[in-house]
């Protein structure tokens, strides 16, 4: 191999290793700010206590966006480990955000990398969020409500109790409660987060593809 040659090959790795070494950093700092935003978690009217807003995929969207699906998955992950110690579903409820909330950044992440464009962007946030909606009715169909029912000790009557007290008359059975809190609760999500994530992008791009 010709002294060119080496010198090619060790700026090669150079290369990558620099790029390894951005992504690491930046993939971790959205990981932060994805942890302190979900702390930072709050109620929204007509929805029952149990069910909280955070706008922790702001990060997670901005990182899918930036650097792919799977990075954008990867501080999902993060973000809910970091979770676990504090915990009060025996871990349930963080398995049930990480897959929630993962069908929405890496289905928006899939979308926008093969064409990024404003367009694509909106396509993308609008297809995530509408898997976001059905992976949340199916999680808490099958992972979260009978989780509530057999280990808390809260069937389905509480629930709606707890649902009703706060306004939403709607709810009257399982069905009702998955149309009319679970379904309402991930589309405004959604699309509040996706309208902030379109706000901001375009001026955090520049930092983020360095």
């Amino acid at each position: 191999m010709s002294e060119f040659e080496l010198k090619q090959k060790s700026a090669s790795v150079n290369k990558a290793g620099s790029s390894r070494t951005r992504w690491v950093a930046k993939t971790g700092i959205l990981s932060a700010v994805a942890i302190i935003l979900m702390y930072l978690e709050f109620n929204i009217p007509f929805m029952p206590v149990f069910l909280k807003f955070d706008f922790a995929e702001i990060p997670a969207l901005l990182g899918t966006f930036a650097m792919g699906p799977l990075t954008g998955v990867i501080i999902e992950l993060i973000k809910n480990l970091s979770h676990l110690p504090f915990s009060h579903t025996s871990y349930v409820g963080e398995l049930a955000n990480f897959i929630v909330c993962s069908s929405f950044v890496f289905v928006a992440g899939l979308i926008y990398r093969n064409n990024k464009t404003r367009k694509s962007a909106i396509l993308s946030l609008v297809a995530g969020t509408i898997t976001m909606t059905i992976i949340g009715v199916l999680v808490n169909y099958y992972i979260n409500l009978p989780f509530y029912a057999t280990a808390m000790g809260i069937d389905l009557d509480v629930i709606i109790g707890m649902t009703n007290s706060v306004g939403n008359n709607l709810v009257t059975d399982m069905r009702s409660l998955l149309a009319f809190v679970f379904v309402p609760f991930n589309i405004f999500k959604g699309v509040v987060i996706s309208i902030i994530v379109m706000l901001i992008y375009k001026k955090l791009s520049p930092i983020l593809h360095k």
